[in-house]
Protein backbone atom coordinates (compact mmCIF):
# COMPACT_ATOMS: atom_id res chain seq x y z
CA UNK A 1 0.00 0.00 0.00
CA UNK A 2 2.85 2.25 0.75
CA UNK A 3 4.47 1.65 -2.78
CA UNK A 4 1.19 2.54 -4.50
CA UNK A 5 1.40 6.30 -3.16
CA UNK A 6 4.56 6.84 -3.98
CA UNK A 7 5.02 5.71 -7.55
CA UNK A 8 2.89 8.27 -8.59
CA UNK A 9 4.84 10.81 -6.24
CA UNK A 10 8.33 9.72 -8.03
CA UNK A 11 8.79 12.59 -10.48
CA UNK A 12 7.93 15.11 -7.95
CA UNK A 13 10.24 14.06 -5.29
CA UNK A 14 12.41 13.52 -7.80
CA UNK A 15 12.03 17.34 -9.13
CA UNK A 16 12.27 18.51 -5.53
CA UNK A 17 15.62 16.75 -5.09
CA UNK A 18 17.20 18.28 -8.34
CA UNK A 19 16.23 21.89 -6.97
CA UNK A 20 17.96 21.04 -3.61
CA UNK A 21 21.05 19.56 -5.02
CA UNK A 22 20.78 22.72 -7.41
CA UNK A 23 20.17 25.37 -5.04
CA UNK A 24 23.07 23.77 -2.51
CA UNK A 25 25.48 23.69 -5.02
CA UNK A 26 24.77 27.97 -5.91
CA UNK A 27 25.10 27.93 -1.99
CA UNK A 28 28.52 26.19 -1.72
CA UNK A 29 29.90 28.55 -4.79
CA UNK A 30 29.27 31.28 -2.91
CA UNK A 31 30.48 30.60 -0.13
CA UNK A 32 33.85 29.65 -1.61
CA UNK A 33 33.97 32.89 -3.70
CA UNK A 34 32.91 34.74 -0.26
CA UNK A 35 36.13 32.67 0.98
CA UNK A 36 38.65 33.32 -1.81
CA UNK A 37 37.78 37.50 -1.61
CA UNK A 38 38.17 37.27 2.07
CA UNK A 39 41.52 35.40 1.62
CA UNK A 40 42.74 37.13 -1.45
CA UNK A 41 42.03 40.47 0.65
CA UNK A 42 44.48 39.33 3.55
CA UNK A 43 46.75 38.25 1.45
CA UNK A 44 47.09 42.18 -0.25
CA UNK A 45 47.21 43.21 2.96
CA UNK A 46 50.06 41.06 4.29
CA UNK A 47 52.33 41.92 0.69
CA UNK A 48 51.56 45.83 2.08
CA UNK A 49 52.84 45.21 5.37
CA UNK A 50 55.14 43.41 4.19
CA UNK A 51 56.52 45.66 1.84
CA UNK A 52 56.59 48.27 3.83
CA UNK A 53 58.53 46.51 6.27
CA UNK A 54 61.20 45.88 3.50
CA UNK A 55 61.27 49.31 3.11
CA UNK A 56 61.76 50.21 6.51
CA UNK A 57 65.00 48.04 6.87
CA UNK A 58 66.33 49.20 3.79
CA UNK A 59 66.52 52.71 5.50
CA UNK A 60 67.74 51.34 8.49
CA UNK A 61 70.74 49.67 6.35
CA UNK A 62 71.19 52.88 5.24
CA UNK A 63 71.32 54.67 8.12
CA UNK A 64 73.76 51.51 9.65
CA UNK A 65 76.24 51.61 6.37
CA UNK A 66 76.38 55.76 5.43
CA UNK A 67 76.49 57.29 8.64
CA UNK A 68 78.92 55.10 10.04
CA UNK A 69 77.39 54.44 13.53
CA UNK A 70 78.85 53.06 16.43
CA UNK A 71 76.43 50.22 16.28
CA UNK A 72 77.43 48.93 19.83
CA UNK A 73 77.41 51.89 21.61
CA UNK A 74 73.57 52.38 20.43
CA UNK A 75 72.86 49.16 21.35
CA UNK A 76 74.25 49.56 24.46
CA UNK A 77 72.36 52.86 24.38
CA UNK A 78 68.85 51.35 23.79
CA UNK A 79 69.42 48.53 26.72
CA UNK A 80 70.58 51.08 29.44
CA UNK A 81 66.83 52.65 27.83
CA UNK A 82 65.18 49.69 28.33
CA UNK A 83 66.74 49.15 31.98
CA UNK A 84 65.05 52.58 33.12
CA UNK A 85 61.94 51.82 31.10
CA UNK A 86 61.46 48.73 33.16
CA UNK A 87 62.51 49.97 36.33
CA UNK A 88 59.12 52.55 35.67
CA UNK A 89 61.18 55.61 36.64
CA UNK A 90 63.09 58.22 34.17
CA UNK A 91 66.42 57.93 36.52
CA UNK A 92 68.50 55.16 36.73
CA UNK A 93 68.87 54.53 40.68
CA UNK A 94 71.37 51.73 41.78
CA UNK A 95 71.39 52.47 45.23
CA UNK A 96 71.97 49.60 47.20
CA UNK A 97 72.73 50.65 50.71
CA UNK A 98 70.99 53.42 52.57
CA UNK A 99 72.57 56.94 53.55
CA UNK A 100 75.54 56.43 56.20
CA UNK A 101 75.42 59.23 58.74
CA UNK A 102 78.97 60.82 59.37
Amino acid sequence: MGLEILIPLAPFIMVLGIIWLVNNRKLEEKRIAATAEASSEKAAQYASRVTELEQRVQVLERIVTDRGYDIATQIEALRDQRKVDDQGTGIPLEVKQGEKAQ
